[in-house]
């Protein structure tokens, strides 16, 4: 597979740029010392044109968020006829739509917190405001305020009691125009990874002092101690890995995927999303995994890259 054409897909313009950058840095590193002709591509409004420049056999999308992983790159990828890495357009919108996927899991029997949606619109027009007295009602404080889209825990704050609640919507909806609010679930935070169907070691991430896996404890080094595989009993990690294969079949995400899940203090298991393109920095959840399965972080490029599709062989 050496000495091919690589195009890698990097930053863009969503509040995951610079994890991104990171992420395709290393992707790129990898593939050269694979023997491969990388160009890094910083995607922007002459994508096109570099890709066509570029001339790529395969395209390494290591975008995060908005463009990346909803599925508006891997679409123009299929009308250029570009075989790329990771799921194809459906199950990028999907997963990276943390309200559909969540009603998708609810109706599956998939075990997922409770929660809410409220469109910025809903607030302007529909007079959403109105509702939110019926929050602790139906969820019970505290509880999780996110953006509908987008990842690495950005614009995601607690909100312990209704008074809390306006001012966790506005800072999530500085960043999407729908919100989720979720039931909080105090518990051990895991991931599972999947490669190419199969689900990898589960991955535990244990915050220094933090009450909660943010932004900072995700890709701070040093802030979050990362045990791989989790300390869990057999059953456990195995039903970990079973939730997660069912949430990738339901979404589309076979190819690779990462999906979080939180443990409660009475052993049950809940999944709160799935990362149709995980990172792939220093302290991302899937190259551990895959180092703890065997593969260290060039082998697990290469295995991605060998799981790329062309969209003109369908």
């Amino acid at each position: 597979m050496t000495g091919r054409r690589i195009a890698v897909l990097k930053g863009g313009r969503s509040f995951e740029r610079q994890v991104s950058l990171v992420s395709g840095g290393r992707v790129e590193d990898a593939l050269a010392r694979a023997g491969h002709d990388v160009t890094g591509i910083d995607v922007g409004a002459d994508l096109v044109d570099r890709l066509r420049a570029a001339d790529p056999e395969v395209v390494f999308v290591a975008l995060h968020g908005r463009d990346g992983e909803d599925g508006t790159v891997q679409e123009l990828l299929e009308a250029l006829g570009l075989a790329y890495t990771g799921p194809r357009p459906a199950a990028c919108a999907l997963s990276s739509d943390k309200v559909l996927a969540k009603h998708l899991m609810q109706d599956a029997g998939i075990p997922t917190p409770d929660f809410l949606a409220f469109g910025e619109s809903t607030f302007k027009d529909l007079g959403a405001s109105g509702a939110l007295p019926q929050i602790g009602d139906r969820l019970h404080f505290p509880v999780v305020v996110k953006p509908a889209r987008g990842g690495s825990a950005l614009g995601v704050r607690f909100a312990a009691t209704p008074e809390e609640v306006p001012g966790a919507l506005i800072a999530a909806l500085s960043y999407d125009d729908r919100v989720l609010v979720e039931r909080f679930v105090r518990g051990r935070e895991l991931a599972v990874s999947i490669l190419g169907g199969e689900a990898l070691p589960v991955v535990e991430a244990i915050p220094s002092a933090e009450d909660f896996y943010d932004f900072e404890a995700r890709y701070t080094i040093g802030r979050t101690r990362f045990v791989c595989p989790a300390g869990l009993d057999h059953g456990v990690a195995a039903e970990a890995q079973r939730l997660a294969l069912r949430v990738v079949d339901l979404l589309g995400l076979q190819s690779c995927a990462r999906v979080d899940l939180l443990l409660d203090a009475d052993g049950a298991l809940w999944v709160l999303e799935a990362n149709a393109i995980p990172g792939m920095t220093e302290t991302s959840l899937l190259p551990q995994a895959a180092d703890a399965a065997g593969l260290d972080f060039d082998d697990l490029i290469t295995r991605m890259l060998a799981d790329a599709r062309d969209p003109r062989s369908r």
